[in-house]
C-alpha cells in the first residue's frame, strides 16, 4: 500500500495512505490530537507515582514520545510503556517526521531516536524513570491481564479496519487493565461505545479534538 508523509493542520507531520484516504494521526493536527486525546484525556487523570501504559498501534511513536515529555508535569515519577504494533514505522519514514521541532523538544532528539531503533520485544530503559517495550503483535493476539493503568487505542479507523473495534478486541483491553483503569480512543462510533459497554466498561462521551465533535472514555470499575 502506497504510502507518504503530509503536513496536518497544526504543522506536525503524519503517516497518509492514499488508498484508505487514512492517515496515523488527525489531518487536523497530529500533535494537536494527541494531546487532547490521550494526554489530556488519559494521561492527565492518572494519580499513582508509578503507572503501565497500552498503547494500541505504536506507530510512529508520536504518543510516546509526548508521554515523555509530558510526565513530569502530571507529577507521575515512573512510566512503564508497550506499544503493541503489527507493522512497524520503516527509518525512512521516522527521519520525515518532524515531532521533535514542533514540539520544541531538540534536547530530546536522542530519546525520539531511540524509541525507534530499540530492539522489539524488549524491555528498553529508556531514562530511569521511563522503560518502552515495542512488541510487534496482531492486536487480537493481547492477552496480559490486570497490568495496565491506561490504554491509549490508537489503531486504523473502523470502516477500514472494523475487526480491530469488536467485542473481543475490546474485552481483551478490559482483561488488560487494572481495577479503575481507563480506555481512551479518538473514535465516538456509536458501535464502537456499544462494543465497549458490552465487555464491561463505563463509557463517556467527550468533545473529540480538532476535527472531530466526540471521543470515547472507558473505565474498568467492577
Amino acid at each position: 500500500m502506497k504510502r507518504e508523509i503530509i503536513i496536518t493542520s497544526d504543522g506536525s507531520t503524519t503517516i497518509h495512505l492514499p488508498d484508505w484516504n487514512e492517515q496515523y494521526h488527525s489531518k487536523h493536527g497530529a500533535i494537536q490530537e494527541a494531546y487532547h486525546v490521550f494526554i489530556k484525556s488519559g494521561l492527565a487523570l492518572q494519580t499513582k507515582p508509578e503507572i503501565s501504559i497500552l498503547e494500541i498501534g505504536f506507530g510512529t511513536g508520536l504518543n510516546c514520545f509526548i508521554t515523555f515529555l509530558e510526565r513530569e508535569s502530571e507529577s507521575i515519577k515512573k512510566i512503564n510503556y508497550v506499544g503493541v504494533e503489527a507493522y512497524p514505522v520503516i527509518n525512512e519514514e521516522v527521519k520525515k517526521l518532524n515531532y521533535v521541532a514542533e514540539l520544541n523538544a531538540v534536547k530530546h532528539q536522542a530519546i525520539f531516536d531511540n524509541m525507534h531503533d530499540f530492539s522489539w520485544d524488549k524491555k528498553n530503559e529508556i531514562t530511569p524513570d521511563f522503560s518502552l517495550t515495542k512488541r510487534q503483535q496482531f492486536f487480537k493476539d493481547i492477552d496480559d491481564k490486570e497490568q495496565f493503568d491506561l490504554v491509549y487505542f490508537d489503531a486504523f479507523a473502523a470502516e477500514h479496519q472494523p475487526d480491530l473495534w469488536t467485542e473481543a478486541i475490546f474485552k481483551s483491553m478490559f482483561e488488560a487493565l487494572k481495577e479503575n483503569g481507563i480506555l481512551v480512543t479518538y473514535c465516538a462510533k456509536g458501535s464502537v461505545r456499544r462494543a465497549m459497554q458490552a465487555v464491561g466498561f463505563i463509557v463517556e462521551r467527550l468533545a473529540g479534538p480538532p476535527g472531530k465533535r466526540e471521543m470515547l472514555r472507558g473505565i474498568k470499575n467492577i
